[in-house]
């Protein structure tokens, strides 16, 4: 099990990014979350890592918190919980909005993320509300963040990848500002997305 991976951060198109550990490339799915908070390219980076065997793929996870990465195992142990519907919830909810939906049992909280219908979310707070005793921390800001200001096309492969669909993908960015960073672009599509979910 590759448990955390250390090395320097080559690209970053969410969800994916690549990072060079002595000479090797690994490609690693993060969620939103942590895609905000990391450093420039070139820079140094750690990240808490959750490999996936599969028959015909080994998929690596990256987490900026270890909070996050145990609320990700937990959701994927959850029956009709895919790893991208996992990484969708913790793109939407941080681990502590997560775990105050749980203990409210606040289902409309879930279901204004992607992939996320009624009877999901009412089976997300039913498993979840012994199992998810994570600590409360928030994303810790790596060093040397500053914003990426990549374009819309990264903004709009990320909503994709979250699972929302082409026409909702490209009426969130149409509402950004032209120059928007990627991390900014992200978070605003997102939250312009939720409202109107919950608006309809």
């Amino acid at each position: 099990m590759i448990g955390r991976i250390t090395g320097k951060l080559l690209e970053k198109l969410p969800p994916l990014v690549l990072i060079d550990v002595q000479g090797v490339g690994y490609e690693v799915d993060v969620p939103m979350s942590t895609f905000y908070n990391l450093p420039d390219v070139g820079a140094q980076v750690m990240l808490h890592t959750h490999l996936m065997v599969r028959e015909d793929a080994h998929l690596l996870f990256g987490f900026a918190t270890d909070a996050e990465r145990q609320a990700f195992r937990q959701l994927v142990k959850i029956s009709g919980v895919g790893v991208r519907t996992a990484l969708a919830l913790l793109s939407g909810l941080s681990v502590s909005d997560l775990h105050h939906a749980v203990t409210s049992q606040d289902s409309a909280r879930l279901v204004r993320i992607p992939g996320i219908g009624k009877k999901t979310a009412e089976r997300l707070l039913l498993e979840l509300r012994d199992k998810l005793n994570l600590p409360l921390t928030g994303i810790a800001n790596a060093a040397g963040a500053t914003p990426d200001a990549r374009g819309g096309s990264d903004v709009l492969n990320a909503l994709l990848s979250l699972g929302y669909n082409d026409r909702e993908a490209n009426w969130a960015v149409r509402q950004l500002a032209p120059d928007i960073a990627v991390s900014d672009g992200i978070r605003q599509a997102l939250k312009l997305l939720s409202r109107d979910k919950v608006d309809k």
